[in-house]
This record gives C-alpha cells, structure tokens and sequence, in this order.
C-alpha cells in the first residue's frame, strides 16, 4: 500500500515527529489514569471504609465499562474521525477523575471510574488509526515503539505524581489536580487539530485512486473482526495481558510469600523490571523496522521473557541474579511490543485501523477483570509459585496464535 509519507511533497520527518508527539502524548495520560487510585488506597479508605473490595470495585468499573464499549469506540473512531475523538476522550478522563475527587461519595468514586473506562475506550483505536494512516512505512516501527514507551512511562509516573499531590492537598485534591492535564493535553491537540486532521486526510487519497492490498469493505464490520487473523489477535493481546498482570501486581507478593524476599528487594526488582521494559520498548522499534516476520520477532520474545520469569519461581535467586534476570525479562518483553502493533497493522485492511484496534485492545479490558481475580486466588489460597509457572504458561500459549495461517484479511462486499 503506498504510504502518504512516501510520497514526494508530502511533510517527512518533521511533520511525523509532530504527530507522534501528539499522539503519544495522549497515550501517555490514559496511562496515568490507569493508576490514579491503588496509589492512594489507603487515603481514600480512611473517607470510604469500603475496604479493598470496596476499591476494586471502582477498578473493575473502569475495565468492565471499557471491555463493553472498546469495540463500539473503534468503529466511531472510523465513522467520525480519529483525532476528534481522542480530544473527546481526554476531556472524558479528565472530567471522570474530577468527579471522583469532586464529589464526596462513594458512588462518585465509582462513577468517576467507570467514566475513565469509557474515556480509555478511545485511545488505542484513535492513537492506532492516526499513526497508522499519518506515518510512512518506513517509520511506522519506530512510531508504535515511541507511542507504547510514552504509555509505559505514563505508568511508571502515575504511582509517584498522585502520591506527591495527595500530600501537597490530599487525595480529592490530588484527582482533581490530576485532571487539569488532562484538559491541557486535548487543548494542545485542538490547537494542533489541522496538522492531523490534514495528514489524515492525504493519507487515504491514495487508497482512492491506487488499488491497495488490503481494502476493506463499508459494511465489511464484525465480518472483519470475527476473521481469525484477528480473533488471534484478540487472543494474543489477552495472553499477552494476563502474563503482564501477574508479574507487574502479584510477584512482590509472591516472593516474598515463596522465598521471604524482603520487600524492598522485590520493589527493586519489579521496578527494573518495569524500566527495561520501557527501554525494550524503544529498542524493539529499530527490530521491527527491521524483521521481516514480526510474529517471530514477538512469539521468540513473550516466550523468552516468560522462561526468564518461570526460573525466578522454581529457583530462590540471590538479590544480583533476581534483578538481572527480572530485568532481562523486563527488556525482552518491551521488545516484543512495537512487532505486535505491526502484526496487528498488517492484518488491518486501509480504513479498518479505528475498529480493529479497538476490538483486539479487548484483549487488556478482559485480562484487566480476570487476571486480578485469578492471580487473587491464588494467592490467598497459598499457592504463590503458581503465580510464577502460570506466567510461563500464558507465554507458550502465544506460539500457536502467532503461527496461524493468513496474515491479513480482506472482506469482499
């Protein structure tokens, strides 16, 4: 398919820096509104003695309300408009995390949340539709790779920012302050709202005046989100997820329920961990620039990094080799990540990219509802080793969904 990037005339490196920027930078956001709340459980308990079901609760308001409307975000994002859409969704997280601080009762915090949920439904199918019509091919690895790391480190700043602003005015404050970036954020993509909305315009000329590989249908619909190139897909960001959970929620606690690891000792561990993961992120934008089979660029590497992970449950690792090899974890699986938006692009027929990323994103919404459940259990039943082996088990089961047969899809009318 030719790419508007490619074509003589047509802004290059400067324009799509701008637009990475841009979109990134919301990516960044929705990331900090994941983790808005566990950081301040303890607070919040103190105004609602709900306990930590209590608090659980509004998380899986966010993750129910998201699974249910991801896919239905995906297709408006392809009928209205990315970029205006992503505004509308910053303005929702904003007002969603105001009304949880703003209001004090229980039910706001709860609705508050689910409001953030259907905000977040928004992010991946508009962030995903802009870069994939708006960035050449030559640089698409590369933009996936620099949206993702934003993502990650959205993640990575949230916990310590609403702790610093919860002890400047506490916690209500601290959500409603956490707001104000929010709106800034859709300020910044108004006042830069002809730059996308122009690039995404040229990007689909081509496809009306020069026969693509992959063109979908109008009605093409659930008939291309039900192919199985993409309930693989859908499949693979679920594992992919329920992998991720385990490691990133459960495995302080299961180290120091299996080995005694001292606390201190695990929290460094995750967080280099969660680190090279960022960094792997990045480095795995110049592999997939380069690999020519993403799927075994992402399968070789969620396998390994899973493995990595499985040896940090059956062996009691000194605290040198427990970190080195949470790390090397850390960075194999950032690596794999920029490969899987690729697998995902090139499965995507030209005007598809909104519903299809939104549909396969369901993958985290479901995994963000089970995997809390089932690593829980887990854990209060006394089997914390089986937070470690169940980890490595979610990675094998990627190698057959990465193997299917067909690659791409294109639906006839």
């Amino acid at each position: 398919m030719v790419e508007v990037t490619d074509i003589a005339g047509i802004p290059g490196r400067t324009s799509d820096a701008r637009i990475i920027g841009l979109v990134s930078g919301a990516h960044f956001m929705s990331h900090v509104y994941m983790l808005v709340l566990p950081p301040l459980f303890a607070l919040v308990l103190v105004d609602y003695p709900v306990g930590y079901e209590g608090m659980a609760l509004a998380i899986a308001s966010f993750n129910v309300v998201s699974g249910v409307f991801q896919t239905p975000a995906g297709f408006l994002v392809d009928r209205l408009g990315a970029w205006r859409l992503l505004v509308a969704g910053l303005v929702l997280s904003g007002c969603g995390v105001a009304l949880a601080g703003f209001i004090p009762s229980y039910w706001a915090l709860i609705g508050g949340f689910a409001l953030m949920g259907l905000a977040n439904t928004i992010y991946h199918p508009a962030d995903y539709s802009i870069l994939s019509h708006a960035i050449g091919s030559g640089r698409l690895a590369h933009a996936f790779s620099i949206h993702t790391f934003f993502g990650t480190l959205g993640t990575a700043v949230a916990p310590i920012s609403m702790l610093f602003l919860a002890s400047l005015w506490g916690w209500r404050a601290a959500f409603v302050s956490s707001a104000v970036f929010a709106f800034a954020m859709a300020l910044v993509l108004l006042l830069n709202k002809h730059a996308l909305a122009d690039r995404m315009e040229r990007s689909r000329l081509p496809a009306k005046t020069a026969a693509a590989p992959l063109t979908a249908a109008p009605d093409a619909g659930w008939r291309l989100l039900l192919s199985p190139p993409i309930l693989r897909n859908v499949a693979f960001f679920l594992v992919l997820s329920m992998a991720g959970y385990g490691v990133q929620s459960f495995s302080i606690v299961a180290l120091g329920a299996l080995y005694n690891t001292p606390l201190a000792l695990a929290n460094i561990a995750l967080s280099v961990y969660l680190l090279l993961n960022a960094l792997g992120v990045l480095a795995g934008g110049f592999v997939a620039a380069r690999a020519r089979r993403h799927n075994l660029v992402a399968g070789g590497g969620f396998v390994a990094s899973g493995m990595l992970i499985l040896i940090v449950g059956v062996f009691d690792l000194n605290a040198a080799l427990l970190v080195t090899t949470m790390a090397l974890s850390g960075f194999l699986n950032g690596v794999i990540q920029p490969s899987r938006d690729m697998i995902v692009r090139a499965a995507t027929p030209s005007g598809s990219f909104g519903k299809v990323f939104g549909f396969v994103s369901t993958g985290f919404n479901i995994a963000g509802i089970a995997a809390p459940l089932l690593y829980g259990w887990l854990m209060d039943n006394g089997h914390p080793r089986s937070i470690f082996l169940l980890v490595a088990t979610f990675t094998l089961l990627s190698l057959p969904l990465l193997t299917g047969k067909g690659s791409s899809v294109k639906i006839r009318a």
